[in-house]
């Protein structure tokens, strides 16, 4: 029977262009079992090549564990996958050398096919990359072999228990900008008398959730806010710089009409789309690739507990959508309170869970 496996790819650049890595594992399409991970840099490059370069590692990973399998290739860049299908063009010249050596070695597997997941559905890879990124290259190979024990010999092994793991996402009280809703980025401008009663209110709603642990945003909101439960919980807050808000650059500050008086273009630009940053700060897709790393790192060592997350409206945003396994677009279709409270449950079988959204009874 031909083997069936599944290639994770991504890339990223931080800067765009700017120092570059991608990542890339291989599973059992029947299993789920990783059996191979590899994670490099790409030096100076963009979202794109470096993308391309998750493609051809994801690739060669799968040809050296079985020249004859099935592959299926899942990720996240519309673009690579449009390409590699053949319905896009590649022009780029960089991208024209990586799509030839990733068809290259198309040519030697099976077969081969491209499928577009959402973001949330990739982040395996995406911590990968990000790794690299940071300066940790991977090359792991779990299993180089198939296995040669029949079915009917070795009985199938008990599934492991499922785990879950529960997040409460609690949006920092008011500032000063709240009010007038304001970009608000990486100032360090404190709860406002309003912004510190709500904290109080927050910490009398979550005790009797069960929380075990609080992690927070390093801005001073945020932990202001966290400090607050904590205290109240008895417990100490772990900060976690992935999950400070967006950097909104040269927008800090404005309202959405002085945003597109002053920066009109810029403006319209960085609303419509996920992946263009903000004049001088960053895009929401930035955003996303952070708070998947602080997500895995919550799931990896606080696995199976119950953890509140105490963070900003854009963090929140995308750890709902991960948990809905949607795109990052859906951030410009939710609302978020100040001091609002959401819930996601993580199971360990890949059934996440949204539970509670903008809840704000705590406030009247």
């Amino acid at each position: 029977m031909t083997r069936r496996l599944v290639v994770e790819a991504d890339g990223g650049s931080r800067g765009n262009p700017g120092p570059a890595g991608y990542g890339a594992l291989v599973r059992d399409a029947t299993s789920g079992r990783v059996l191979a991970e590899r994670a490099a840099s790409v030096g100076r490059a963009t979202n794109n090549v470096a993308e391309y370069g998750g493609l051809v590692a994801g690739l060669q990973a799968a040809l050296d564990l079985d020249p004859a399998a099935d592959v299926e290739v899942r990720m996240d860049s519309k673009l690579v996958v449009e390409q590699m299908s053949g319905r896009w063009k590649v022009k780029h010249p960089d991208m024209q050398k990586l799509a030839l050596q990733a068809r290259d070695l198309a040519r030697q597997l099976g077969s081969v096919r491209y499928t577009w997941v959402p973001r949330a559905q990739n982040g395996a890879a995406d911590v990968l990359a990000n790794s690299a990124m940071d300066g940790k290259p991977v090359h792991r190979d779990a299993a180089a072999e198939p296995s040669t024990v029949a079915d009917d010999v070795q009985p199938a092994a008990e599934p492991p228990p499922v785990v879950t793991t529960v997040t409460h996402l609690l949006r920092h009280g008011r500032t000063a900008h709240t009010p007038e809703r304001r970009y608000s980025g990486r100032n360090d401008l404190p709860l406002s008398p309003t912004g510190r009663a709500e904290a109080e209110a927050a910490a009398a709603r979550v005790r009797d959730l069960g929380i075990e642990v609080v992690v927070a945003s390093p801005l001073r909101r945020t932990r202001e806010t966290a400090e607050t439960v904590a205290a109240a919980l008895g417990l100490p807050v772990e900060v976690d710089e992935d999950l400070v808000e967006l950097d909104f650059g040269e927008l800090e500050g404005l309202t959405a009409a002085e945003a597109r008086e002053r920066y009109p273009l810029a403006t319209r630009r960085f609303a419509a789309d996920v992946t263009v940053a903000a004049p001088g700060g960053e895009s929401v897709a930035d955003v996303s690739r952070r708070v998947a790393r602080a997500r895995a790192r919550i799931l990896r060592e606080h696995r199976g507990r119950t953890v509140l997350v105490v963070t900003h409206v854009t963090p929140i945003k995308l750890l709902l959508a991960a948990g809905l396994d949607v795109d990052d677009a859906v951030v410009h279709r939710v609302f978020l309170e100040a001091a609002s409270l959401s819930t996601v449950a993580w199971a360990t079988d890949g059934r996440h869970s949204v539970r509670l959204v903008n809840d704000t009874g705590h406030l009247r």
